[in-house]
């Protein structure tokens, strides 16, 4: 009998601070298919955060940012009002295009996007800081997809997570923690045991190759 086998992406903890941090640049593609190879993963939830000015969103209706949608928004936002933006705004409002473009191909490759809006948090000194933890909707649906899965791969060294993987495993599912090492709580590493894997150590199988 195969174990049905599903991966949880959490891009917050695993890849923010992006390829600066990493040092590297991941090819989605080749993760999820190793993913696919080595764990014969059938889902990739993928949890991410993105920024999407004044696009009309439902929390109440919507799970997730619908990403086409988006695209078009920001398109449109672009050839209509780009003239009446200043340079750093266009600039600005370009990246976040091109990382919904980038969301847009990790669909197309296979991954199952959870993506939610990034708000802007006031701090006490006066600065904004722009968030999107999807912690809780990672273990939402954790929670939620626990009896269609025999096994899963948590891309994620978030602590945060500890309680539901624990709770997982004592309705005998099996974790496996694939995680960047140096951004891996020493709960999780503790937890996971011999079921560590350093995210670090796929550099040379999931690395981008430069064009």
């Amino acid at each position: 009998m195969t174990m049905r086998t599903f991966s949880f992406i959490d891009a917050s903890n695993l890849f923010y601070g992006g390829e600066k941090s990493l040092g590297w640049k991941i090819d989605y593609q080749k993760l999820l298919k190793y993913l696919k190879d080595k764990y014969q993963i059938s889902k990739a939830f993928y949890f991410g955060g993105v920024e999407i000015y004044d696009f009309k969103y439902n929390y109440l209706d919507n799970n997730t940012v619908p990403i086409d949608k988006l695209e078009k928004y920001l398109v449109d936002l672009i050839n209509q009002k780009g003239y009446k933006l200043n340079e750093a705004e266009l600039l600005l409002i370009s990246r976040h295009l091109q990382k919904t473009r980038f969301y847009l191909n990790l669909k197309k490759f296979g991954y199952e996007l959870k993506l939610k809006p990034v708000k802007l948090y006031e701090q006490e000194d006066g600065t904004t800081k722009r968030k999107a933890n999807c912690d809780v909707e990672m273990a939402f649906y954790l929670m939620k997809e626990k009896d269609n899965f025999d096994r899963v791969i948590i891309l994620s060294g978030d602590g945060d997570f500890l309680p539901v993987l624990k709770y997982l495993r004592e309705l005998g599912k099996e974790i496996i923690i694939l995680a960047r090492g140096p951004r891996t709580a020493k709960e999780i590493r503790q937890f996971a045991s011999s079921n560590f894997r350093d995210f670090e150590y796929l550099k040379y199988r999931l690395q981008m190759e430069e064009k």
